[in-house]
Order: structure tokens, then sequence, then C-alpha cells
């Protein structure tokens, strides 16, 4: 009896989650330092790879594609868009795997490819996990 006249069913929660993550995300990047946003942005790009497996096991194709683009739009204007490639040969190095993961991902997007989707995570998430792992020297100015 409760349940069936609460606000809160399953339903009507979702668009409430939706607004309270998207809070939560401008918060934490209003107060994010650079590194911290790079961060954000591997976990963003991991996320909606994420995501887009789940729909695709799901077979929800508007959400799959919905995350797979989100995906790409991170890596593209977030991670590469932010290289300075002109610094060092490792931006290069990133430009050509940011550029192969878009590739991949557009594949994956175009033949519901979840080994594709699993190749990407796979790449990104070291990226992710050396940019965690340097945070200390990044903030105290040691060397890297």
């Amino acid at each position: 009896m409760y349940a069936s006249s609460s606000p809160f069913q399953t339903q009507a929660r979702q668009p409430q989650a939706g607004m309270y993550a998207q809070i939560g995300v401008q918060t934490g990047v209003n107060a994010a330092d650079p590194h911290r946003l790079v961060a954000l942005l591997f976990e963003g790009a991991l996320d909606s790879i994420a995501q887009a497996r789940g729909a695709i096991k799901e077979g929800r194709m508007e959400a799959k594609g919905a995350a797979i683009n989100r995906a790409v739009r991170i890596i593209d204007e977030g991670l590469k868009g932010g290289l300075n490639l002109t610094s060092s040969t490792l931006a290069g190095d990133l430009s050509s795997l940011y550029s192969y993961l878009i590739v991949r991902l557009t594949h994956a997007n175009l033949r519901n490819d979840d080994d594709a989707l699993q190749e990407c995570s796979n790449l990104v998430q070291p990226l992710h996990d050396a940019w965690r792992d340097i945070r200390g020297q990044v903030i105290s100015g040691a060397p890297a």
C-alpha cells in the first residue's frame, strides 16, 4: 500500500537522480584543479563506455548511441583537444591513441561491437590509473 502511493517510485526517481548527478558533476568540475579535470574526463569516458556496453547487452540501441557519442566527445574535445602538440612527442602519441579510440568507438557504434568497447576501456583505464597515480607529484610540484 505505501509503495503504491510513494512519490519515489522507480519511474519518478529517474529524472531526479539525473538532476542530482548533474549537479554533483558540475560541483566537482567547478571545484577541480586542472589535474582533477583531466581525471574527470577519463572517468567520464570510462563511464560512458561502460554504459554503452550495458545498453548493447540490454538491446537499448538509442542509449548505446548516446553513450558512445558522449565518450567520443569527451575523448575528442576534452582529452585530445586539450593536448599541446608542440610540447612533446608524448602529446603526439596520445593524440594518435585518442584518434584510434574514436575510430574504434565509431566502429562499436555502427556494429554493436562489445569487444571494441572493451578494447577502448582497456586502453583508457591504464591512462586513468597513471594519471591518478601521479597526482601527488603534480600537486607537490615534484618531478614526475
